[in-house]
């Protein structure tokens, strides 16, 4: 069985009606693991070897946030920029990470029509992601299709309810990974 790790990464879950109802919905799989960062690191500090210590208990990584500003919260790029160090994920001895998958869990306020190259944003939000898909490689992961939620901000009951249950088969079924 795939042993999954969900970096939740949300700077005020209390507030949000997705990325909760996300990360409550698949809480309760087997091999799960939701680790939510602005928990564990309420002071912004990230400790690094328990943090190493976590991926290499897993077998994925799944990267759970707010789409903003066509990024992630400062604490998850933060957390990037430390646990995947130079010498451990990447680079001279850095083989950490080689193997295992990766993969975004984002949730995008606004519709996908405003993601395209006629809509306002310009570009489609996987396009958006794409260093992401630059980090899989530099560590020697497998960089997998993302989860988006578009229309976060406006989503109904019964779309926000099944899209929990997306998110959960998603978890379940452990995709084949994005051809490069």
């Amino acid at each position: 069985m795939t042993r999954t790790l969900v970096v939740l990464a949300h700077p005020d879950l209390a507030t949000s009606r997705v990325n909760a109802a996300l990360a409550d919905g698949v809480r309760d799989l087997p091999d799960v693991t939701v680790h939510d960062l602005y928990a564990a690191h309420p002071d912004l500090r990230i400790d690094v070897p328990g943090e190493q210590r976590l991926l290499d208990a897993h077998d994925r990584v799944v990267l759970q946030f707010p789409f903003y500003w066509y990024s992630v919260p400062p604490l998850l790029k933060k957390w990037l920029d430390e646990v995947f160090e130079r010498g451990w994920a990447y680079g001279p001895g850095g083989a950490a990470l080689r193997g295992k998958r990766l993969q975004l869990a984002t949730a995008v306020g606004g519709r996908e029509e405003l993601y395209r190259p006629e809509g306002l944003n310009r570009f489609a939000v996987r396009d958006l992601l794409r260093p992401f898909d630059a980090t899989a490689h530099l560590t020697g992961m497998r960089y997998e299709e993302p989860f988006i939620v578009h229309g976060a901000s406006s989503l109904a009951d019964e779309e926000l309810e099944r899209e929990v249950r997306r998110y959960r088969e998603l978890l379940l079924d452990a995709p084949v990974p994005v051809a490069a």
